[in-house]
């Protein structure tokens, strides 16, 4: 019985010892199938082309500080009571239109006296005028002394000047009488009235401020690898991502037809400063925009999108390919399907494409799926996109 018992546990031993090396033989080998498999293993993803294709570069501006080259104060230029104002807030006003009249009581007394010394320097005048003549004539018989004589043309010339003088101050105040009429110094929207009916006001002071906002400037530093693509008289477009544009410092009226937010401003290049032919590493460039709808004034505003009209070839991929906001990184596909981290320098981009200075060759395929969990050496297998299959 005894012996039974031996043979029946060694038996059981040995089944058990059995049962761990299969076991073990079991894990090893799901575990090579596992890395076999992992090694073999291939992740589907999208990818593009890097090709020259023709673009329409986009400036995203945060922040744009419009200007007007039309703007000026209409100023008083004499002394006097705002007895008349013609024009309101908004009012659009030609260059020489009458917009205030102004009361100088002093200047109608100071012309009658001026008109009054001239009727006594005519009457002086004639009477020296007569008497030179005389002396002339008594000098030519030698009727008479030299000295007479020159004392007699010397008050004729003096007649003379003093008739000129007495007209001289009338023009002058003639000037001044039409100075009560303030006119609008350019054509244009008047956008502030600095004073009300009945105010005194002295030479020099500002009455009202006048704009014209149909055209506005901006200027943008930008590097010179990028103004070399740009040439005086370049046209462009100017949109913005907010409702910011309907917001106004001036109040100014809106023109017909505008889109609101939706509006597309023309742009051309003015002026490249230094000129392209001087060398620099930095250049403003000096904008001009059509305002003609009348949503903009000289102000900030964010959020600005400037697009160029002119096509311009770069070689290009997806901005999707980008693996951060940064864009200075990509995966490229190498010819044994696996994943390549890249460094890239990035230039202009419009929206949908962006350039590559450097980094990836034309015809190398980028990534363009989410590049999150990607790695170097991951095998892949690649979906072109965009027509580049």
């Amino acid at each position: 019985m005894k012996k039974l018992y031996m043979v029946g546990l060694v038996m059981i031993l040995l089944f058990a010892v059995a049962m761990v090396a299969y076991g073990a033989w079991l894990n090893k080998s799901g575990e090579t199938q596992i890395t076999e498999r992992m090694e073999s293993r291939t992740i589907p993803l999208q990818g593009a082309k890097a090709r020259v294709r023709g673009m329409h570069p986009k400036l995203f501006l945060e922040t744009i500080n419009f200007y007007s080259e039309d703007m000026a104060d209409t100023v008083a230029l004499i002394d006097g009571r705002i007895e008349q104002i013609y024009v309101s807030k908004n009012t659009n006003v030609r260059r020489g239109q009458v917009l205030f009249t102004l009361v100088n009581d002093e200047i109608p007394l100071k012309i009658q006296q001026a008109e009054s010394s001239i009727a006594k320097a005519e009457a002086q005048l004639a009477n020296a005028k007569n008497n030179y003549a005389r002396y002339k004539r008594l000098r030519d018989r030698d009727a008479t002394s030299i000295e007479k004589f020159d004392e007699a043309e010397a008050a004729f010339f003096a007649s003379e000047a003093a008739l000129k003088e007495a007209q001289t101050i009338k023009e002058q105040l003639l000037v001044q009488s039409a100075r009560q009429d303030v006119i609008a110094p350019i054509d244009g929207e008047i956008l502030i009235l600095y004073k009300q009916q009945g105010a005194y006001v002295q030479a020099g002071t500002p009455l009202a401020l006048v704009g014209n906002f149909e055209r506005l400037f901006f200027s943008l530093p930008i590097e010179d690898r990028h103004a070399q693509r740009f040439s005086i008289g370049d046209r462009a477009e100017l949109t913005f991502k907010n409702s910011q544009i309907l917001r106004k410092a001036y109040d100014t009226e809106y023109a017909a037809g505008n889109r609101g937010d939706a509006e597309i401003f023309s742009v051309y290049i003015k002026e490249i400063m230094p000129s392209l032919n001087e060398p620099a590493s930095l250049r403003k460039i000096v904008c001009q925009v059509d305002n003609r709808v009348g949503l903009l004034e000289p102000q900030a505003y964010s959020g600005a999108i400037l697009t160029t009209s002119q096509t311009q070839k770069f070689l290009t991929v997806p901005l999707a390919a980008m693996i951060d906001s940064n864009r200075n990184a990509v995966f490229v596909v190498t010819a044994q399907d696996t994943l390549e981290r890249r460094a890239v320098k990035t230039g202009v981009d419009d929206g949908n494409y962006i350039e590559i200075i450097w980094g990836v060759q034309e015809g190398e395929t980028v990534v363009t799926s989410a590049a999150e969990g990607l790695m170097d050496g991951m095998k892949v297998t690649v979906t072109l996109t965009g027509g580049d299959d």
